[in-house]
C-alpha cells in the first residue's frame, strides 16, 4: 500500500489519498490530528506527505503514527517549507518551522546519544535530506550556494526528508 497523507487535490499518482475533507483525489477522509489513525499497523510500503507536517499540532505523535503504520524498510518522503524560507512564515496556519535538526529527534540513536529517552517518541528512522533551491540561487557556483545555504534566508525553499523505518 502506498499512501499520500494530506493529499488535497494534488494526490501523487499511484498513491491512495488521505485528507481531512472530501475533494477530488481524496480516497479516504480522516482527521490526521486524531491518533491512532484508522490504518493497520505495518501495512504501508511508501508514504508521501507534501506540505502538511508543518501544520500538525503534535509532530511527535504524527511521526510515531507514521512509524506504526509503515512496514520495516518502508520509506516516507516528507516535504515542508524550510525554516529559513519566507514560505515557512507566510502561512498563518503553519505551526512548526522545519530544519534537518527537527528530524534527528526521530532517530533513536540520536535521542539516546543526547539523553532524550524521556521524550514520548517511539519511532526510529534512518534519515536522508534533499532541498528545493530558490530559483535565484540555482545558477550560482557550488561554493557560493553552500555558503548561502548556511548563512542566508530564502536560499532553500523546501526541505525533503526521506525517512526509512528501521
Amino acid at each position: 500500500m502506498k499512501i499520500d497523507i494530506a493529499c488535497g487535490q494534488n494526490k501523487t499518482h499511484g498513491f491512495f489519498g488521505i485528507d481531512i475533507a472530501p475533494c477530488d483525489g481524496v480516497d479516504k477522509v480522516m482527521d490526521l490530528e486524531k491518533f491512532p489513525w484508522d490504518i493497520e499497523s505495518e501495512s504501508v510500503d511508501e508514504i508521501v506527505c507534501n506540505h502538511y507536517f508543518e501544520h500538525t499540532s503534535n509532530p511527535m505523535e504524527f511521526m510515531n503514527e507514521l512509524y506504526r503504520i509503515m512496514k520495516p524498510g518502508a520509506k516516507a518522503t516528507i516535504v515542508t517549507p524550510y525554516y529559513t524560507s519566507i514560505r515557512c512564515w507566510q502561512d498563518p496556519t503553519h505551526k512548526n518551522a522545519i530544519s534537518e535538526a527537527t528530524y534527528y529527534y526521530y532517530n533513536k540513536g540520536w535521542r539516546d546519544a543526547n539523553k532524550l529517552d524521556h521524550y514520548p517518541i517511539h519511532c526510529d528512522f534512518d534519515i536522508q535530506f534533499g532541498h528545493s533551491i530558490n530559483a535565484a540561487w540555482r545558477q550560482r557556483s557550488q561554493a557560493s550556494l553552500q555558503f548561502a545555504m548556511s548563512h542566508y534566508w530564502n536560499v532553500i525553499d523546501d526541505i525533503h526528508a526521506i525517512l526509512t523505518k528501521k
